[in-house]
C-alpha cells in the first residue's frame, strides 16, 4: 500500500529546507496547472452559451471529490476545498475570457 502524501512531507529543521522543499512541489505543480488551464480553453471552445461556463453542479462535485482526497491523503479537507473554489473562480474567469476570445468576430 502506498504511503499517504502526508507522510511523504519531510522533516525541516531551517525555513531553507521548508522553501527548498516547497519551491520542489511548486515545480511539479505549475506545469499540472497550465494543463489544467488549458482544459479551460477547450471547455470555452465546447461550450455552446457562455452561461454554461459556470457550472455549480460541477463545482460542488469538485470540492467534495478534493475534500475526500484530501482526507485520504491525511490532509485539511477544508483547506485543500479553499484552494480548489478559488482555483476554480480563477478558471471561471479565464474561461469567461476564453470563450469571448474565441468567438471574437462571429456575428450573432
Amino acid at each position: 500500500m502506498s504511503k499517504q502524501a502526508i507522510e511523504q512531507v519531510q522533516h525541516c529543521t531551517t525555513m531553507t529546507d521548508v522553501r527548498r522543499c516547497v519551491d520542489a512541489l511548486d515545480d511539479l505543480l505549475v506545469p499540472l496547472l497550465v494543463q489544467r488551464s488549458g482544459y479551460m480553453t477547450q471547455a470555452a471552445r465546447i461550450k455552446q452559451e457562455e452561461n454554461q461556463v459556470r457550472d455549480e453542479a460541477r463545482i460542488q462535485t469538485i470540492a467534495d471529490r478534493v475534500r475526500a482526497q484530501a482526507l485520504a491523503e491525511g490532509g485539511e479537507p477544508a483547506v485543500i476545498e479553499a484552494i480548489y473554489r478559488s482555483m476554480m473562480e480563477v478558471c471561471i474567469s479565464f474561461e469567461h475570457r476564453e470563450f469571448a476570445r474565441l468567438r471574437q468576430g462571429e456575428t450573432a
